[in-house]
């Protein structure tokens, strides 16, 4: 064999070998939403549900320097028609905002303009994965014994981010995360429909 076959042989196996090797660092599992549960409280429709969503380095690395980050859950709420589209009913989003200010050294998170302090990122980041309490249409607006459809999901709102991230934001991958869409169907009983 040449001294060339055989550095190209020696190159080959190293690279099979470092292919199987364990990477440095652990994947997060890809987000997505576990759990949505339309509830009826007070007459209203509310939802609670739960997300999986990591943030990769280059996202946290950019909210310890201070670039508020934006999180935007979509929901669609539908019901079936037989003789036409299906009828939209709902159509809502809501923004959560997580920043962090290095002068006083706080995490704060929140919905629009309204925040609270949090002790760190994982802290704020655990407010956006646990939704409680969404109010998203008045029960009365909803027929028992129907079933209605529902789609959500969960994604980092790059639009409202800072200019000069908009656009590092459109070159990279690593900031455009999101859950895939969730289905879910629900039917309001009587006892739902009317508490009393």
């Amino acid at each position: 064999m040449s001294i060339i076959s055989r550095l190209f042989l020696g190159l080959l196996l190293v690279s099979a070998l470092l292919s199987f090797a364990p990477g440095g660092e652990a994947h997060a599992a890809e987000p997505r939403v576990t759990r949505v549960d339309p509830v009826v409280r007070g007459g209203n429709l509310e939802i609670d549900a739960d997300i999986e969503f990591e943030l990769n380095q280059q996202l946290r690395d950019a909210a310890q320097r201070g670039v508020p980050l934006y999180f935007t859950a979509d929901l669609t709420i539908t019901r079936e028609r037989w003789y036409w589209f299906d009828e939209s009913l709902v159509d809502t989003s809501r923004t959560w905002r997580v920043v962090y200010n290095a002068l006083t050294r706080q995490w704060r998170a929140g919905v629009g303009e309204l925040s609270f302090p949090v002790a760190s990122l994982d802290d704020a980041m655990s407010v956006i994965r646990h939704i409680r309490n969404w109010r998203v249409a008045d029960a009365g607006d909803l027929s028992e014994g129907v079933v209605y459809g529902g789609q959500l999901r969960l994604r980092l709102d790059t639009s409202l981010l800072p200019r000069p991230f908009q656009v590092n934001a459109l070159n990279s991958s690593s900031w455009a995360q999101g859950t895939p869409w969730m289905e879910f169907s629900f039917m309001l009983g009587d006892k739902e429909k009317n508490p009393s």
